[in-house]
């Protein structure tokens, strides 16, 4: 199996994107590094908010904007770790947010580019684009596991409405 395999959804709407956030949910590895990517308001708070719910995660699930990383303990055991890196200078800051949790099984990063060389290699890249009054979601896996997870998704057969 190639470690490039691509697909593209179309979420026509916040029910779309929490059907894909459960997919996702339903297929991940035990150990996975997303990498988040899309212009500001593109959806990728959204999507990781419908992968964290579907993993069960309870009360308030809040984006990192300002707090620049949100743990959640999930139901399956270890934590998923949402980061936004929209607000650092450089990878060199990545190192006072204390990033070295041997527990973290799930990484969802959105800005990732502005952390390059401190975080670990992605499995799953996703790129959200706001497109015909809905949201294009590319799934790219990067790593064996996440070809697999990507193809795993994509047996779902429409996961997402009007994919």
């Amino acid at each position: 199996m190639t470690t490039d395999t691509t697909t593209t959804q179309w979420l026509s709407d916040a029910e779309a994107t929490a059907r894909l956030g459960a997919a996702l949910a339903a297929t991940r590895p035990a150990h996975a590094v997303v990498h988040l990517l899309g212009d500001l308001g593109a959806g990728k708070s959204t999507l990781a908010r419908a992968l964290l719910r579907a993993l069960g995660v309870q009360g308030a699930i809040k984006s990192p904007t300002y707090t620049l990383v949100e743990r959640y303990p999930l139901s399956a055991g270890g934590e998923a770790w949402h980061l936004d890196l929209y607000r650092i200078g450089d990878a060199g800051e990545l190192e006072f947010l204390g990033l070295d949790g041997d527990e973290v099984t799930l990484w969802l990063v959105e800005w990732p580019d502005r952390g390059r060389g401190g975080l670990p290699a992605p499995d799953l890249v996703v790129e959200l684009a706001v497109e015909r009054g809905g949201r294009r979601a590319t799934l790219s896996g990067a790593s064996p596991a996440g070809a697999a997870w990507v193809d795993a998704v994509g047996a779902g057969q429409g996961v997402a409405a009007g994919s």
